[in-house]
């Protein structure tokens, strides 16, 4: 498999203790669903994949993403974005600044401007461009991270819990929007949740980790 994210043989271990195990393809456009209680690894799993573990684990396996090896690669280099359960914009800076920061190098102002513009008219929040995070609803600042995520042109996407603080009616409105926007540009997904609804919606794979 070219396109798509590749888990080849990954073990994870801590003090020589096995936290998980896995190997798994996940194809362009489609979802992976981890699932588990907190301790078994999950998070830890994205860290892997992000080039961000911590060094208190150890981990064998290759990560492959779109037919390039990644597992020795920085984390910056990896093209790989995650979203978390806060959504971490940038208190200081409007929801447009908070855009901006997001996109690649290159371009000229005008042109880095509507990809902002573009962004957040994709996700119904035309015209606020200019507004203080500190005003936006949880839903709307979901979106924003959402898209500020996407701006950076990442290869493949994980999710760390990114709806548990959504209420239910939100939730599954925003879960339906992160995976429509991942589909669309035919992203691999990874979602790590406690909850089954969240992983049923995800329509792909789920992989159940027990503790050891």
């Amino acid at each position: 498999m070219d396109k798509g994210l590749e888990l080849r043989d990954v073990v994870i271990t801590k003090g020589g203790v096995q936290l998980l195990a896995i190997s798994k393809s996940i194809a362009s456009g489609e979802v992976l669903s981890i699932m588990g209680p907190s301790g078994v690894g999950k998070s830890t799993l994205l860290a892997y994949i992000t080039g961000t573990l911590a060094p208190d684990f150890e981990a064998v396996g290759r990560i492959v993403l779109d037919g390039h090896d990644i597992t020795n690669a920085p984390p910056h280099a990896r093209r790989v974005g995650i979203l978390f359960q806060d959504d971490l914009l940038f208190p200081h800076m409007s929801v447009g600044a908070n855009l901006s920061f997001g996109l690649r190098a290159g371009g000229t102002k005008a042109e880095r401007q509507q990809k902002v513009l573009n962004a957040l008219e994709e996700v119904g929040l035309a015209g606020f461009s200019e507004r203080d995070p500190a005003t936006l609803s949880g839903g709307q600042k979901a979106r924003v991270a959402l898209m500020r995520m996407l701006l950076s042109e990442p290869c493949a996407l994980l999710l760390d819990e990114p709806f548990s603080r959504l209420d239910a009616a939100l939730r599954a409105q925003v879960r339906e929007l992160v995976f429509a926007r991942a589909k669309v540009r035919a992203l691999p997904v990874v979602l790590v949740t406690h909850d089954e609804e969240d992983a049923r919606a995800a329509g792909g794979d789920i992989v159940t980790f027990l503790p050891s």
